[in-house]
């Protein structure tokens, strides 16, 4: 019990670290802190996404030098519909910090944040294959999973169960012969 409050007292300690430091640098950056089993998240505007992200790798208080994911989540039907995270560590500090952005159905695109981790490629890439999401500056947005000519984005929750194409019936070929 002990070490649970522990961590969740340095849990929000962390929390109102980062959200100071970003609040000071920019009143507007930081939109709400969610605290939640000793995680932070940290909900930000997608037009101060980028800067954010620089803010939280350059500056020395913060100094979260890895992006070591990057995801997204459909709440269809509700609005907005996306929320669209980044995962950060602070390899000298070991702390962790979530970046969330939330985006509305119709309007899906967010500043690309390769410009600021470089390994933030592929993984824009995989949320734009499977979610839709467009990420404006990112230097080769295209599918990473699914061909070129595949219609839709199967992680949404209104994409059909069965998909948008025509399966053969192939049950014919699985069925076992009557004859030896």
């Amino acid at each position: 019990m002990g070490d649970s409050k522990i961590v969740a007292e340095a849990s929000r300690q962390n929390a109102n670290v980062v959200a100071e430091c970003l609040r000071s640098w920019n009143p507007k950056a930081v939109a709400e802190v969610i605290e939640f089993r000793g995680e932070t998240t940290i909900v930000v505007p997608r037009e101060l996404l980028r800067a954010t992200a620089e803010r939280c790798r350059e500056d020395a208080k913060l100094q979260y030098n890895l992006l070591s994911d990057a995801t997204c989540l459909d709440r269809y039907p509700a609005e907005p519909r996306f929320e669209l995270s980044y995962h950060l560590v602070s390899i000298p500090k070991r702390e962790k910090v979530r970046l969330r952005v939330r985006l509305g159905g119709n309007d899906a695109v967010v500043d690309s944040l390769v410009p600021v981790w470089p390994g933030a490629n592929w993984l824009e890439r995989e949320i734009f294959d499977l979610f839709g999401i467009r990420f404006t500056g990112h230097p080769d947005l295209r599918r990473i999973l699914l061909p070129d000519d595949w219609e839709g984005y199967p992680l949404r929750r209104d994409y059909p169960v069965e998909g948008y194409r025509d399966v053969p019936n192939t049950g014919e070929m699985f069925r076992k012969s009557s004859t030896p």
